[in-house]
């Protein structure tokens, strides 16, 4: 349910207490004082429980003071880290997808053997959907603490512009010219497996809450053309693939060596510096 304006819900702070039209006065555990005005309420149920959303304008800004430090991150699937910084910090995820994976699957058969509009597959459906609700609630909990450290700790955080949305999609058929009706190899079951991976990474949660957490703070976000950032020399500026072996990077210009995020997440705060200058000299101009 949405309410769009006032004039269907009022919310009573101080006793906790929402009142919402054609439903009436409803107890809520208010997470926290509304700022700005209040406009917008939404109303949807999870599970046995029910979650509120209020939508406000005019919230104020909360700056928070300048650190005078700057930092690029590179964002990755691999088995060690999700995040890698340009200060050579690796920060492991929890990968819900794959910790409750067994879980999933296992009550997703027990749902395909259900009988339609029976009892059981009504409750087959409640715990499949619970398992999703708490994936999801673990990968927004880690996007949380990982944005607040890097708003807290930075002035400046340049990331890849990396559209998630195109990355996960399925690779197109190949017809078979050969074959009338029959398909080439498409690579499609290996495309699964790494759109999987990304949606278990949670690349574009974790950027949508340090973009809202920086304006918030005062804090400045750049997102750079990603090509070549993980196979260029933050050394030299040699570009090759064969730079790049699994984690490790050595330069075959220079014999530069570092961890292959951590030599990408450079390339990309340099960019990001590099982007700034052009704003700031155009802003002058």
């Amino acid at each position: 349910m949405e309410y769009p304006d006032r004039s269907g819900w009022a919310l009573d702070e101080e006793h906790q207490r929402l009142y919402l039209l054609g439903v009436g006065h409803v107890k809520l555990r208010l997470h926290r004082p509304l700022g700005g005005e209040a406009k917008t309420c939404t109303v949807k149920r999870e599970g046995r429980r029910w979650r509120v959303t209020v939508f406000c304008t005019g919230v104020p800004a909360q700056p928070l003071p300048s650190t005078g430090r700057v930092v690029g991150i590179d964002l990755g699937v691999g088995e060690s880290n999700l995040v890698a910084t340009s200060d050579a910090e690796l920060v492991s995820g929890p990968r819900p997808g794959r910790a409750l994976g067994e879980r999933v699957t296992r009550v997703s058969r027990e749902l395909a053997g259900r009988r339609k509009g029976s009892a059981r597959r009504r409750k087959t459906v409640q715990r499949l959907a619970a398992l999703r609700r708490k994936e999801a609630r673990i990968r927004r909990d880690w996007a949380h603490q990982v944005s607040r450290r890097l708003v807290d700790a930075y002035d400046l955080i340049a990331h890849e512009a990396l559209p998630v949305a195109n990355m996960v999609r399925r690779p197109k058929p190949r017809p078979d010219p050969d074959a009338p009706g029959g398909f080439l190899p498409n690579r499609a079951r290996a495309k699964a497996g790494l759109n999987r991976s990304i949606h278990d990474a949670g690349w574009a949660r974790l950027l949508s809450f340090i973009a809202y957490k920086a304006e918030d703070a005062g804090r400045q976000v750049i997102a750079v053309d990603p090509a070549h950032t993980s196979q260029r020399c933050f050394a030299c500026g040699h570009v090759e693939a064969g730079n790049r072996h699994a984690s490790a990077f050595r330069c075959l210009g220079c014999g530069h060596e570092a961890h292959a995020d951590v030599n990408a997440a450079h390339n990309v705060l340099r960019a990001g510096l590099a982007r700034r200058l052009e704003r700031e000299a155009g802003s002058a101009a």
